[in-house]
């Protein structure tokens, strides 16, 4: 496969999955629900009926009738055995976009359309006419076409996906970034799962189960909303999100970062320290609201931590972590001191989850929490008054990029 048509491949992958997004919450109640790539691509089903939708996207091709033939033909068995009773009746639609060709399809589609352009075709020389070979009648094509909708002139890529952002932005009551980085990442997520799960009745949920299952508090790395976007946009759409300020508030913030053993470096992280230190302080000599950042660092061994803190000592880079004195016990007010031009603290260092949450306690000025982790977020601290971003990257030094 070339380069070309591999990423047409994954835009087709993208469009289905959108419109998936897009009928679920498109559901009138939250009982009904979507299955995927069951009779069709998808299938959406009420309490009354089932419909099963195909859906494709051919943005450089004209539209012709035998791009949908065999999608035609394949409904039509389908509804042979439905009026035998081997299989549940539905309703059928055929939904895409096609660069042109849509005045092919202007009139609709009658009897002897269907007859001549669908169900019509040769293989090895031999024509074949699907409706004869299935022992259907005229009655009973008039009765299939009265459950088929032909739509070719679906959505183009861009605009169903904005259709998308402003259903989430509806249905969560959010602005158009949480609706794509929080709902849209996580509904991407779930219905990729669905998609590939083997059995028919594991790929289908609810409207009510999709959006719990939506509805998360962390920006997960979904290696799929991270392709569309594209790495290096992502991580600038959060940094644009929540880490650009021209003046820099005097607020006390959290950084929390988790390491891999696998893959740690400790320079690394000392550039990250360096990098949070230098951006988010402030402590000119003549600040009247100096500050700088906490620091606590998931997965790090007690001993290496130790290691790092001397290496920080020994460049002469001048941090505090809560301990005044040998064997003395963690001081939430010690390591909450005011970090000044005087004193050249530059940086908070908390060894424990325990000792962040009672920092976070002690403190009466404006907090926020930034989490960063690479699987499951191991801080759980809700107020509604403190902010707390979580964050899921795949990396250490994909935080940089964020910061």
């Amino acid at each position: 496969m070339t380069d070309r048509s591999a990423v047409d491949t994954i835009r087709g992958y993208f469009y289905q999955f959108d419109m998936s997004i897009r009928s679920v919450l498109g559901l009138a109640n939250d009982t009904d629900s979507i299955s995927i790539e069951c009779v069709e691509d998808i299938d959406l089903r009420t309490a009354s009926d089932v419909t099963a939708v195909q859906c494709k996207y051919y943005a450089k091709t004209e539209y012709n009738h035998s791009v949908i033939k065999e999608a035609m033909r394949y409904m039509l068995s389908h509804f042979k055995e439905a009026k035998a009773g081997t299989k549940p009746k539905v309703s059928y639609v055929i939904r895409g976009h096609y660069a042109s060709g849509q005045e092919k399809l202007i009139d609709g589609i009658d009897i002897e359309f269907l007859k001549k352009h669908f169900l019509t075709y040769t293989t090895k020389k031999v024509e074949h006419c699907r409706h004869v070979e299935l022992g259907l009648t005229d009655c009973d094509l008039t009765e299939f076409l009265a459950l088929l909708t032909v739509d070719i002139n679906a959505l183009e890529f861009d605009k169903q996906f904005q259709e998308v952002i402003k259903q989430l932005q509806v249905t969560f009551d959010c602005k158009p970034f949480s609706a794509e980085f929080f709902y849209y990442n996580n509904a991407l997520r779930v219905i990729r799962e669905l998609s590939i799960r083997p059995s028919p009745a594991d790929r289908t949920i609810t409207k009510k189960a999709f959006l719990q299952r939506v509805n998360t508090s962390s920006i997960l790395f979904n290696e799929w909303f991270v392709q569309k976007k594209g790495k290096k946009m992502h991580l600038a759409a959060l940094r644009k999100e929540y880490f650009t300020a021209l003046n820099i508030s005097p607020f006390e913030r959290f950084f929390l970062v988790e390491i891999d053993s696998a893959s740690y470096i400790r320079d690394e992280l000392k550039e990250l320290v360096f990098v949070l230190s230098k951006k988010w302080s402030k402590t000119l000599k003549l600040e009247p609201n100096s500050f700088c950042p906490y620091l606590f660092i998931q997965g790090i061994p007690e001993g290496e931590l130790l290691t790092l803190k001397n290496e920080l000592r020994e460049e002469g880079f001048k941090f505090v972590d809560g301990y005044d004195y040998k064997d003395a016990d963690f001081s939430a007010n010690s390591i909450a001191q005011k970090a000044t031009h005087v004193n050249g603290i530059k940086i908070k260092i908390l060894n424990s989850l325990s000792n962040l949450e009672e920092t976070v306690k002690s403190i009466v000025k404006t907090r926020k929490i930034y989490q960063f982790h690479l699987g499951q977020s191991y801080f759980a601290y809700e107020n509604p008054s403190i902010s707390h971003v979580k964050i899921q990257v795949q990396q250490l030094s994909d935080i940089k990029g964020v910061i």
